[in-house]
């Protein structure tokens, strides 16, 4: 059965972005059945191209992300989640929908890299590493036997990582 997870953002425009998109990689490249989708608050409804830029440099394919409304998970016909994830303050702070399946929620937070400071280059480098970091806790949480875990050992596996 496919582990979903969900991340959500604000704008669903960069830290969001990068997170789908390093989770889907990593998962498919160890042929794990893990599923991430991406979504905001309030969507901006476009995609930063620094974040486009900095997963294509690692092999993501990125030609099929759109910035999407929280709303699109939250209905009778979306993907029951296992897990959603916050990586912004603002959208941790929110009241979210509810979400269909009752899955653990977590907040990893990270700087905008869209606020970063030196022009075209600081911005890009503020968006690798972002990407980076992110990538790093997406591989902490694949290698969790999610399939196997109960929820209550998934959400302090998920907490542990958190603080890594």
């Amino acid at each position: 059965m496919t582990t979903n997870i969900l991340i959500l953002c604000t704008h669903n425009s960069a830290r969001s972005v990068l997170a789908e998109g390093m989770l889907n990689h990593l998962a498919k490249v160890r042929g794990l059945d893990v599923r991430a989708f991406s979504a905001g608050s309030a969507p901006s409804g476009r995609i930063n191209p620094f974040a486009l830029e900095a997963l294509a440099a690692v092999g993501v394919k990125t030609d099929a992300f759109r910035s999407k409304s929280w709303n699109e998970f939250s209905g009778a016909d979306a993907p029951v989640m296992r897990i959603v994830i916050t990586v912004c303050d603002s959208a941790a702070n929110e009241v979210c929908p509810y979400w269909p399946g009752t899955p653990i929620q977590m907040h990893w937070g990270y700087p905008d890299p869209s606020n970063a400071q030196g022009g075209e280059e600081g911005k890009r480098q503020a968006f690798e590493i972002t990407r980076q970091a992110i990538g790093y806790r997406m591989l902490q949480m694949l290698e969790l036997p999610l399939a196997d875990m109960s929820d209550s050992d998934l959400q302090v596996q998920l907490n542990r990582i958190a603080h890594s």
